[in-house]
């Protein structure tokens, strides 16, 4: 069986007394792609900010490579090789992209240094027009271009990616799909999130949809693709 970098089970999570996620089983093996997918409001960003540390579960169990993290501060779970993009990108507007890029690169947790502040700029030429750029000054698609540039710089086991092409024009979608399948070349493990299943299962392994909280399927692209029925039952397509 292949390595399992995030195992998680049984996970309860809730947001006051509203019980968000119930009883999630959730994993992502080594070098492995996973769609993340369910309509709005069903569980797919608590799922990855309860991974993060960012949300606390009231029961269940995290493991990070092998590691217990449950309940653990979000930097030490970013320390054990978990890169983050959320939602909305994060990125620091007062800073310059240079200046976003340069404050996260590190050595991996094997002492990897395999994206460097070059390797990213060639992957992302838009960034190297702009290095000096506010992070303010840059379009949707450009934020989100840095704020997988920074993930990367971090040289990571995984990349976690929340609306990957959320509100982005078409030609920046395009860019990011791109993007998202030469990351998947380099054997980093990803999950992404996205509305868009059809690019989605081009590039994924594996898919897991969420309904009100609960896991209501866990397979392979083609197993995904080959049932249209779940497909408009649980993604309204």
């Amino acid at each position: 069986m292949s390595e399992l970098l995030i195992k998680a089970r049984a996970i309860n999570t809730y947001y006051g007394a509203s019980h968000i996620l119930r009883n999630v089983d959730f994993s992502l093996a080594r070098a492995q792609t996973l769609g993340l997918m369910g309509r709005n409001g069903m569980g797919k960003s608590t799922l990855l900010k309860s991974i993060m540390g960012l949300v606390k579960p009231r029961s269940g169990s995290i493991e990070i490579m092998g590691q217990s993290m449950l309940g653990r501060a979000p930097f030490e779970i970013a320390r054990r090789g978990i890169a983050y993009v959320p939602e909305g990108r994060g990125i620091f507007g007062n800073l310059s992209v240079l200046e976003n890029l340069e404050m996260t690169a590190r050595s991996g947790t094997r002492g990897q240094l395999d994206w460097t502040l070059e390797r990213v700029l060639e992957t992302f030429p838009r960034l190297k027009e702009r290095l000096h750029h506010g992070g303010w000054q840059l379009s949707g698609g450009e934020q989100q271009m840095l704020s997988i540039g920074r993930a990367l710089l971090t040289n990571p086991d995984v990349l976690i990616l929340d609306e990957a092409t959320e509100g982005l024009a078409p030609l920046m979608a395009r860019e990011i799909w791109r993007i998202c399948g030469l990351i998947r070349a380099t054997g980093i493990s990803s999950v992404i999130v996205d509305k868009n299943w059809r690019h989605v299962t081009k590039i994924t392994d594996r898919n897991v949809i969420l309904v009100k909280g609960e896991v209501v399927f866990d397979g392979s692209s083609a197993q995904l693709r080959s049932e249209p029925q779940l497909l408009a039952q649980h993604l309204g397509i």
